[in-house]
Parts: structure tokens; sequence; C-alpha cells
């Protein structure tokens, strides 16, 4: 296949005040690297999406919001993805859950992987998401990147002097190349059977 793979990553919150930037950068910068992908930061925040007030799913019948189809015709354009995700109350955002509700068609049998942070690493936001995932029928990656504890605490401003997220690359890069790698493979499985 001689298609180089589009992959978006999901900046999953939207609050002022949000850390998930400093993730965000970081596995962009990682994926890049790599220097077999087109990477691209896609920020809900920009999208200014309304809550989901369609008639169905636009698998069932097209969106009438102007933000929704524009929020479709960009995840669309992508092979596979990387959400970055706060745990909010042992989930995901109510911002990317309603993202992820609007749409459903430019979801289908695509990859993700997960970078989700918090107290405990983010786990129970990363297995919501995937459950979600499963729905949307996506496929995920068995690794994901998981900021949690001392390491949390570490480069977040309540630790009281945030470092880089480099300060914390012994704990999280394994992880993150584990979860890059597999991401790649299961992209380039969906997009030859897409094809």
């Amino acid at each position: 296949m001689s298609k180089t793979p589009r992959i978006a990553v999901i900046l999953g919150t939207t609050r002022d005040s949000r850390f998930g930037e400093k993730p965000a950068h970081w596995i962009v910068e990682r994926a890049r690297a790599r220097g077999d992908w087109e990477v691209e930061l896609v920020d809900l925040k920009e999208f200014d999406l309304p809550l989901f007030n369609e008639v169905a799913s636009n698998a069932w019948a097209p969106s009438e919001n102007a933000n929704a189809r524009k929020w479709q015709e960009t995840i669309g354009q992508f092979d596979g993805f990387i959400f970055v995700t706060p745990e909010y109350n042992r989930s995901i955002t109510g911002a990317l859950k309603n993202a992820l509700d609007q749409a459903y068609v430019e979801w289908n049998r695509k990859a993700f992987g997960i970078v989700s942070y918090g107290s405990v690493g983010g786990t129970r936001a990363a297995e919501h998401l995937r459950t979600i995932g499963i729905e949307l029928q996506m496929v995920s990656t068995r690794s994901a990147v998981h900021i949690g504890g001392g390491d949390f605490f570490t480069v977040h401003p309540m630790g009281g002097d945030p470092k880089p997220i480099s300060a914390i690359e012994g704990s999280i890069g394994g992880s993150a190349d584990a979860m890059l790698d597999e991401l790649d493979w299961w992209t380039r499985a969906t997009l030859a059977a897409r094809d």
C-alpha cells in the first residue's frame, strides 16, 4: 500500500484551564517523529459542536447542524486517531463523548490509540472510550499511555512546579512506542480492508 496514513490526535477537552495540550503536543511530536504518517492535532475547542440534537446518527440521516457536518468532514479525512483525554468522574469528558456521537460513518473501520491522564492514569476513561469505539465499529490498540500517580503530579500544575512531559519519558515512553506501533499496524490493516 502506497498511501501515507493520516492520523488525527484529538484533544478531548475544551476547558479553559485544560492540561491536555501538554500531552497532546507531546504525542503529536512523537507520532510525527516516526516519519511514516501525516499527523495533525484536532482540537475539539475549534469546532463549537452543539450538544447532539439530530434526528438520528448520520448513519441513518444526514446531520442538519453545520458545525456537526464540518466535524464529520474533518474526521472523515483521517485513517486513524489518537484520543487525548482526561478522566472525569471515571469516564471521558462530555465534550469528547458529544464529539464521538456527532458522527458515525466517519469513525467506522478505523483504528485508535489513547493517551489518558488523571490520578489513576485515566485508565477508567480509556476503558470507557474503548467500549464506545466498539459501538462505532472502531478498533483500539491494546497499549495506551496512562499518565497517573506521581508522574501526573510531576507534570500537572496541581503538583506545584510542573515539569515538561519529557520529565516522565522514562515512565511513559515505552507505552507510547507500543501504542504507536500497534496503531500503525491496525491503521494499515483497516486501510487495506476498506480499499
